[in-house]
C-alpha cells in the first residue's frame, strides 16, 4: 500500500491553523441543546472542516452495477426497472448499472432503463476506459458515464500490461470523446491505495484539466483504512477543482467509516448499493451510509430522500438476489431499534434519545421494548400494564415482574405470555383471590386460565423457585 500522502489541505498553498476553542463554552452549548431525536448538530457533532461536504454530498448508487456482482445476482429486466424505481423514489442522485458493453442483453437493458424517464436519478454506465467501450455507452441514452482504469502496479503488470502514459494518453481522448456528446464522464483509478501517489495525483490532474466531471478514488480491496482515506482525498482536494467521488469495498469493514472520512476530507459523491452487495464482500450499504449521515446532519438527509422508502428497497434487492435482511442491519434490520436490559428499557420508556441515536419513526420503523426475559425491568413492564389500560400499583407491578422474570428463566416469553400474566394478576387482585407476595396462588389460577383454553403454561420446577426481587 503507498505510505499516507502528506497532508495538504486548504488548497492555495498556505498552512492551516488550529482556531482556539473556549472548552467551557464548548461543552455548556452541547449539553444546552435539546437531547431529542432530530435536532441538527447533536453530542456527536464535530468542528466543521472547511472542506467537508457531511452537509452537501451525492449518492451514486450501484446495486445495478456493482450489486450484479454479488455471487447471488441475476437480474433480468423487469427486476432491473423495479429496482431502478424504488431507488428513484427513494431519491438516490445517481444510478449506476452494468457497462452496455459486457453483452448484448447488458445494452437492451441500459437502453430500457434510460427510457423510464425517472424522476429523481440520473442514469449512469460503468465502462473501461477504452474508446470501443465509450462509443457503445453514449448510444444507450444515459446521462453520463465512469470510465475506470486499473492504476496500482499489481494491476499494471498483471491486468492491462499499460504504463502510466498510455493510461493517461488513453484516458484523455475518452473523456473529451464523451464530452464531446453532451454527456457527463468520470474518471476514476481502480485499485486507488495501492498506488503510486505521484501517478495518481498527476494522472487525476491531467484529467481534470481537459473538464472531467469528477475524479474517483477506489478502495478496489478494501484494505485502506479512515486515516488514510481522509489523508488521501484530503491531498487530491487541493490538486483538482472537479468534484471527487469515492467507492470502498468492504473486506476489512471499514466502508462505511471510510465513505464518512472522504466526505469531511471534501469528497462530494460517494458509491453505495443496498445492503452493501457486490464482489466479494461488497461496498458501502446504502442503509449504513443513510444512518452515519443521519447523525452528522439529519436536517440534510430527510431533505433529500424517501427515508422509508429504505426497507422497501432493500426487500426488494434481498428478494432479488436470494438473501435474508440481516438481523443487525442498520436502520431496517430485526434487531436495529429493539431494546432488551431492565435499565436501558427504563430510560427508552423515558426518552428514546437515551439509547437510540436514530428515530426509528424517521424511517417508518417502530422500537420495540422486550420484557418476556430474566433481563426485564418492572418500568418496563408497568407500561406494557398502562398500554393494555391496567391500573396496577407500582408494589403490584413489581410482583408480576417476579412472575415473569421466574418464568423466563424457563423459556422466554413472548407478549402474549406476558399480557396473559399481567391480566390474570389484575382481575385476580381485583377480586380479591390473590395478595402481593403469593406467587404460588397466581402459579394456580394461570394454570387454571391455560386449561380453560386448552393452552399449555410455563411451568417452574420447584427446584427452581426462588423469589426475584
Amino acid at each position: 500500500m503507498c505510505p499516507p500522502p502528506d497532508p495538504v489541505s486548504n488548497g492555495n498553498g498556505t498552512s492551516e491553523e488550529m482556531v482556539p476553542v473556549d472548552l467551557g463554552t464548548a461543552v455548556r452549548d452541547n449539553n444546552s441543546m435539546a437531547l431529542k431525536h432530530g435536532t441538527k448538530k447533536g453530542f456527536y457533532a464535530r468542528p466543521s472542516d472547511f472542506l467537508s461536504n457531511v452537509s452537501n454530498w451525492k449518492i451514486i448508487e450501484s446495486t445495478l452495477r456493482e450489486g450484479e456482482q454479488f455471487i447471488n445476482a441475476w437480474y433480468d429486466l423487469e427486476t432491473k426497472i423495479k429496482i431502478a424505481k424504488a431507488l428513484d423514489d427513494f431519491g438516490v442522485d445517481y444510478i449506476e448499472l452494468t457497462s452496455p458493453a459486457a453483452s448484448p442483453e447488458s445494452r437492451a437493458h441500459c437502453e430500457a432503463i434510460c427510457k423510464l424517464g425517472l424522476k429523481r436519478s440520473k442514469i449512469l454506465t460503468h465502462i473501461r476506459c477504452h474508446m470501443d467501450d465509450a462509443r457503445i455507452a453514449v448510444e444507450t441514452g444515459v446521462d453520463g458515464v465512469d470510465v475506470v482504469i486499473g492504476t496500482s502496479s499489481f494491476l499494471r503488470e498483471h491486468s492491462h500490461g499499460k504504463d502510466m502514459t498510455w493510461i493517461t494518453k488513453t484516458a484523455i481522448e475518452v473523456i473529451e470523446f464523451v464530452k464531446s456528446k453532451g454527456i457527463e464522464i468520470r474518471f476514476s483509478s481502480e485499485d486507488s491505495f495501492r498506488s503510486d501517489l505521484v501517478d495518481l495525483l498527476s494522472i487525476y490532474q491531467a484529467v481534470d484539466k481537459v473538464g472531467v466531471n469528477r475524479v474517483g478514488v477506489a478502495d478496489t480491496v478494501g484494505c485502506a483504512d479512515p486515516r488514510q482515506v481522509y489523508e488521501l482525498v484530503r491531498t487530491l482536494r487541493g490538486v483538482v477543482h472537479c468534484d471527487i467521488e469515492c467507492h470502498f469495498h468492504n473486506d476489512t469493514g471499514c466502508a462505511i467509516a471510510n465513505a464518512y472520512a472522504a466526505l469531511e476530507a471534501g469528497a462530494t459523491h460517494i458509491d453505495t448499493s443496498v445492503l452493501g452487495i457486490g464482489e466479494r464482500n461488497g461496498i458501502t450499504p446504502l442503509g449504513g451510509l443513510i444512518a452515519r449521515m443521519m447523525v452528522a446532519d439529519p436536517d440534510y438527509v430527510k431533505s433529500k430522500y424517501n427515508l422509508s422508502m429504505l426497507r422497501e428497497v432493500e426487500n426488494l434487492v434481498a428478494e432479488a438476489v436470494e438473501i435474508q435482511v440481516p438481523f443487525n442491519n442498520y436502520i431496517t434490520g430485526f434487531c436495529a431499534f429493539t431494546h432488551k436490559a431492565g435499565i436501558h428499557a427504563k430510560a427508552i420508556l423515558a426518552n428514546p434519545a437515551t439509547y437510540e441515536i436514530l428515530n426509528p419513526a424517521d424511517f417508518g420503523m417502530s422500537r420495540y421494548v422486550s420484557i418476556g426475559h430474566r433481563l426485564t425491568g418492572w418500568n418496563a413492564v408497568k407500561s406494557r400494564a398502562e398500554q393494555l389500560n391496567l391500573d396496577m400499583t407500582d408494589d403490584q407491578i413489581k410482583d408480576a415482574t417476579a412472575k415473569i422474570k421466574e418464568l423466563a428463566d424457563v423459556r422466554t416469553q413472548s407478549m402474549e405470555d406476558v399480557d396473559i400474566i399481567l391480566r390474570v394478576y389484575h382481575s385476580a387482585f381485583q377480586e380479591g383471590k390473590l395478595k402481593i407476595g403469593q406467587p404460588e396462588v397466581l402459579d394456580r389460577l394461570l394454570e387454571e386460565h391455560h386449561e380453560s383454553r386448552g393452552t399449555s403454561p410455563t411451568r417452574v420446577p420447584d427446584a427452581k423457585r426462588q423469589r426475584v426481587e
